[in-house]
């Protein structure tokens, strides 16, 4: 049985690679555990263990903080990645490692392409262009994964939750709650992230699954203003929502306005495009309890 080490295991992309990767064994490591910043560290923990695959869910992502904060935000998305690739090159196991559709400007007119430069406006963009481009030159064994809008059952830790979440609980409070309508994205669920993982893994295992970049999202696209509404739509609650602009919003750090990501890739490698991000939802809300039906 192949061993597979997640990197954030307790995380909420982490928690749903934990039940979707059961055909393995797995190895969850806390932040505490394993700080892919301390190259000691990573090298006596990955070295004991000696895992065939190593999953890096961590992440710098509080995007705005991140542009007051390069500092530890290069060091975990670009420098920890590199510490990684380097000791998968070492140690000869497969790199997992995911990224984010912010490595684009956001001025295509359709989805953006494994082909297509990265052109980041953040500096979280930016960290996690960087880190994605060390993993594919210093890893010969590498799957980078680039997804959008991410939302999981047990939640973002360092965002206290995720986007569902804040809607549903802004919605509760009874106050108006305002949403950006220029930037248009995918919805992703983790879980649906998470078993797309354990298929390319398992077509490593029977030596069919190149190794490379691949964009995984869901399927279909939105603003988060119409993602949102959607939120309140399915869980029935009746919420004063309007739309704003980017510009409305005070974000410091500037996003894509428009970040869908093409499947193409990931389709003629043999795998099937996840579900719409609609049905996700669905399930999503039922299995936090938003949703009775």
């Amino acid at each position: 049985m192949r061993h597979v080490v997640i990197i954030g295991g307790n995380g909420q992309l982490g928690t749903d690679l934990r039940g979707a990767l059961h055909a393995f064994r797995v190895t969850p490591l806390a932040h505490a555990a394993l700080d892919v910043c301390n190259p000691e560290q990573a090298r006596a923990v990955l070295g004991d263990l000696r895992p065939d695959v190593v999953v890096n869910t961590s992440a710098y992502h509080k995007v705005d903080l991140c542009e007051d904060e390069p500092t530890p935000t290069f060091a975990v998305n670009t420098i920890g990645p590199y510490h990684l690739a380097r000791l998968a090159a070492e140690f000869h196991f497969t790199l997992v490692h995911f990224s984010t559709d912010y490595v684009f400007d956001g001025r295509a007119t359709r989805p953006y392409t494994e082909d297509d430069p990265p052109n980041p406006l953040s500096v979280y963009g930016a960290s996690k262009a960087a880190g994605e481009g060390l993993v594919r030159h210093f890893c010969p064994r590498h799957y980078v994964i680039r997804s959008t809008g991410l939302f999981g059952v047990a939640g973002a830790s360092g965002k206290g939750g995720n986007f569902v979440e804040t809607m549903i609980r802004l919605g509760k409070s009874g106050d108006p709650v305002r949403v950006v309508e220029d930037q248009v994205m995918t919805p992703t669920a983790t879980a649906d992230l998470a078993a797309a993982v354990r298929a390319l893994l398992e077509r490593e295992t029977a030596n069919e699954a190149p190794y490379g970049l691949y964009h995984v999202t869901a399927a279909g696209q939105c603003s988060w203003y119409e993602f949102a509404k959607a939120i309140f739509e399915r869980s029935g609650m009746s919420v004063d929502l309007s739309p704003i602009t980017s510009a409305q919003s005070g974000s410091k750090a500037r996003r894509p306005v428009f970040s869908v990501l093409d499947h193409t890739r990931w389709k003629r490698a043999g795998f099937d495009e996840l579900r719409p991000w609609q049905e996700a939802l669905d399930d999503y809300l039922r299995a936090k309890g938003h949703r009775k039906d």
